[in-house]
């Protein structure tokens, strides 16, 4: 029986997969931030008025139950060191455009070990572009120029 702890991963080890259309670039965007995964789902709250009495009360007991709801997926935010690939605002263009049932992609998050082996996979579908950002210019700065990108998900899920 192995006592050996739980590996605990480190945020710095990801790669994110997005396969775009159109794309004549080997890799489109080295992904240095992502931020967003979150899935939650909603609450609904029952109030039921009951037949028995209760305290000094001439009237029900008042029941609260609560049951799950829908499920929501938040956007997910990527940010990237800017290249001269086009492919990512093309694929926003594209969805302003009107065709964003045509824009839908799925992708994957994968989260390395410290053995660089895929230990965490998350797995989305449906994703749009939401918004793109270009960093702000400054004559004096001497930081990568970065570009954002937010997209809507239909979904993630973890695979492993």
């Amino acid at each position: 029986m192995s006592s050996k702890p739980p590996e605990i991963f480190t945020n710095s080890r990801f790669y994110i997969e997005l396969k775009l259309d159109g794309s004549s670039d080997s890799v489109d965007a080295y992904f240095m931030e992502c931020k967003g995964f979150k899935r939650t789902q909603e609450v609904i709250e029952i109030c039921e008025v009951t037949p028995r009495r209760w305290g000094q009360a001439k009237s029900g007991q008042v029941i609260r139950t609560k049951v799950p709801g829908n499920v929501k997926t938040n956007n997910i935010t990527l940010r990237w060191g800017m290249t001269k690939s086009t492919t990512l605002s093309k694929w926003f263009e594209a969805t302003q455009e009107g065709n964003w049932a045509r824009q839908l992609r799925d992708g994957s998050l994968i989260i390395y070990d410290q053995a660089c082996q895929e230990s965490a996979i998350f797995q989305f579908r449906g994703a749009w572009p939401v918004s793109y950002v270009v960093s702000d210019l400054s004559a004096s700065a001497t930081d990568i120029e970065i570009e954002e990108m937010e997209i809507a998900v239909e979904m993630f899920t973890r695979q492993h």
